[in-house]
């Protein structure tokens, strides 16, 4: 009857979290559910919103592209991706997927690519997701020690020659997070090559000094000498 629709409503309510809304350049903005409590906290993040920014000054063509997104989330930078054209594939852990799920759903009118999402857990095969993306998108993945071996294969069996990796950070100087880094950026430059996009190039509102846009393109195979 009617009397236990409200409380159901209610933790519903309870259970959707809180919406973030992320402007556009053009047209409405993304809303973007977050979860703040339960297994997984996931909100959208400082580095997420730097690159999803940054991806709206059409610096990287996107209309079109084939577009994987690592380590999604909320799924705030892969659906900005799709309303600018991309063909978007966000990943993440099984954990996160109706989340995911749900951003799509309430964005889908705003995308003018396409997006779906799928479960991709580090370190494991990566035969469904290929051939290689045009682009690969990651904000803030880098926080875990034991995530970094486990990435490092994902990143190398899902790029081709000419993939392009746009990793975004937020440089942490609490704990271990700079050696953690510093290791991470080590390894990352035996198999490829990273450049930092200059502050001046990011979105003029969405910056900010300790967060860093890298394009990471594996090494040219050197022939035989």
């Amino acid at each position: 009857g009617e009397d236990e629709a409200g409380p159901r409503r209610l933790r519903a309510a309870a259970m959707a979290g809180f919406v973030r809304e992320l402007e556009r350049r053009a047209g409405p903005a993304l809303r973007l559910e977050q979860r703040a409590a339960g297994g997984v906290g996931c909100v959208v993040w400082d580095a997420a919103l730097v690159l999803a920014k940054f991806l709206e000054t059409g610096a990287c063509p996107l209309a079109r592209r084939h577009v994987l997104e690592l380590g999604a989330g909320t799924g705030a930078v892969g659906i900005m991706a799709a309303t600018l054209g991309a063909n978007v594939t966000v990943t993440d852990l099984e954990e996160l997927q109706e989340l995911l799920m749900v951003n799509i759903e309430n964005n889908k009118h705003l995308v003018t690519g396409s997006v779906r999402a799928k479960v991709l857990k580090w370190g494991e095969d990566v035969t469904e997701f290929q051939p290689p993306p045009d682009y690969i998108l990651m904000a803030d993945c880098i926080y875990y020690e034991e995530s970094l071996e486990p990435l490092l294969k994902t990143l190398k069996d899902l790029t081709g020659p000419d993939t392009c990796v746009l990793c975004c950070y937020e440089q942490r100087t609490m704990g271990k997070n700079p050696e953690i880094e510093r290791k991470y950026f080590e390894l990352l430059q035996m198999d490829f090559e990273l450049e930092q996009i200059p502050l001046d190039r990011h979105d003029e509102e969405y910056r900010s000094e300790d967060i860093h846009i890298l394009t990471i393109h594996r090494k040219r195979a050197v022939g035989p000498r």
